[in-house]
């Protein structure tokens, strides 16, 4: 158990001990227990792009249907919506009920929500399986995280939670192939692909221990130092992050959602070409999180440095003459966003004590999704404001630099309030 804290402005995860519960890496069953809470925070990733290669088949079978140009489309992203609007409301029931038992639930229903689409014939009806898909996965992602940070403290913590970005960055790439290569199939084929978590639910109810609340009586609060029972839930330093995890989430989309329509601005239109500067990117968000997960700075140091990262990308693509110097911005931008997430998240974790661990999480995740769900849409208000795409992300680097230097600012002043090691005297 970790030696209570003296409070600190801004407390550091990082400050805290390697000292993971004893459950949680005793025995054998410790890669397959992470394995595991890594498959299930994959599974909304899964539910955001998989059928993304088959929109097109979609609309063309239902062509007849009044509406369709918009029901399609949104039968993409309407999970998004979903979690981001019912994660909190998860992570009360989370709380309540218990991460585990929630967990398993959540991931039998997600496999018989996610394949209604094979035998639905109503595109209303396809659309609506897609929004209960949202709610289950909202539960899923929530008590996934939930869950690592009850077993996880310290730095062991921060790895788990950057290698969570790490997993969801290489599953998107994996699940849009695998949503291409099933869609030649038919636009039905890569719903199949849900069923995979009624292979995952038993494991999890075998594998994962129940964590107990009587195990954490006793933690300090992370703020504080007293123990958490009489700590009140600290509304005001999470709904901070909350609100920055809106805007980081909106300059962490931006890049993988607009790619491709700014390589057709500068005259790529190659899918190939096209795929192979996304996938770079995309592995740009990887090393980034690969970089938190390996160092020993807190949350609040890195992230300066990964909004500003961020915003350098987006100033490069807006004044990129070429497709190369384009793709170059995009990886910048992404290396910023791999390690923005885990360190948002991580600042996320480190205000919350056992009690409130499920709704605090919850909260982070709809506020993260919720800026999933808006970032096409602020993008395309920003581009009719300014003219063209490159324009609009001018605006957003303009952004992102305010913020850098607000989160400088915000650094030295902890750093400056810190106080000083007292100094031993000889006597």
């Amino acid at each position: 158990m970790p030696a209570p804290v003296p409070p600190l402005p801004s407390p550091t995860p990082t400050a805290v001990e390697d000292t993971p519960t004893e459950q949680a890496v005793s025995g054998a069953g410790h890669r397959l227990r992470i394995t595991l809470l890594m498959a299930g925070s994959c599974l909304p990733i899964l539910g955001a792009v998989l059928i993304a290669p088959v929109l097109p088949q979609m609309q063309a079978h239902f062509a007849d249907v009044p509406g369709v140009d918009a029901l399609v489309p949104m039968a993409l992203t309407i999970p998004a919506l979903s979690l981001a609007l019912l994660a909190p409301f998860a992570g009360v029931i989370v709380d309540r009920l218990g991460r585990k038992r929630l967990l398993v639930v959540s991931t039998v229903l997600y496999a018989i929500l996610g394949t209604a689409p094979l035998w639905l014939d109503s595109l209303g009806a396809i659309v609506a399986s897609r929004a209960l898909v949202g709610v289950t996965e909202a539960a899923i992602m929530t008590c996934s995280t939930t869950l690592i940070g009850d077993y996880y403290s310290g730095r062991q913590r921060d790895r788990y939670l950057a290698m969570q970005t790490m997993c969801a960055s290489i599953s998107a790439t994996a699940f849009f192939v695998l949503g291409g290569a099933a869609g030649s199939a038919g636009w039905r084929a890569p719903f199949w692909a849900y069923a995979v978590s009624l292979l995952l639910a038993p494991a999890m109810a075998a594998v994962l221990p129940q964590p107990r609340p009587a195990d954490h009586a006793n933690e300090p609060s992370p703020t504080t130092g007293e123990p958490m029972a009489k700590r009140p839930f600290p509304w005001r330093p999470l709904a901070r992050t909350c609100a920055l995890t809106l805007f980081g989430a909106v300059l962490f989309y931006t890049v993988q959602v607009e790619m491709a329509f700014l390589l057709n601005d500068v005259g790529v239109s190659n899918p190939g070409v096209i795929g192979l500067a996304t996938a770079g990117s995309s592995a740009a968000v990887v090393v980034g999180a690969v970089v938190f997960a390996k160092t020993g700075r807190s949350p609040q140091a890195w992230l300066p440095t990964a909004f500003g990262l961020s915003a350098l990308g987006f100033a490069v693509i807006w004044l990129a003459p070429n497709p190369v110097v384009l793709t170059a911005g995009a990886v910048i931008n992404c290396l910023g966003s791999g390690i923005m997430l885990p360190s948002l998240l991580t600042l996320a974790m480190s205000k919350l004590d056992y009690a409130d661990r499920g709704r605090g999480t919850g909260l982070w995740t709809g506020f993260f999704f919720l800026g999933q769900f808006i970032c096409p849409l602020v993008v395309l208000a920003l581009t009719s404001a300014v003219g063209t795409l490159a324009n609009a992300l001018g605006v957003l680097a303009l952004a992102g630099a305010v913020a850098t230097a607000a989160l400088g600012l915000a650094a030295r002043r902890r750093r400056t309030a810190a106080p000083e090691p007292i100094q031993q005297t000889a006597g």
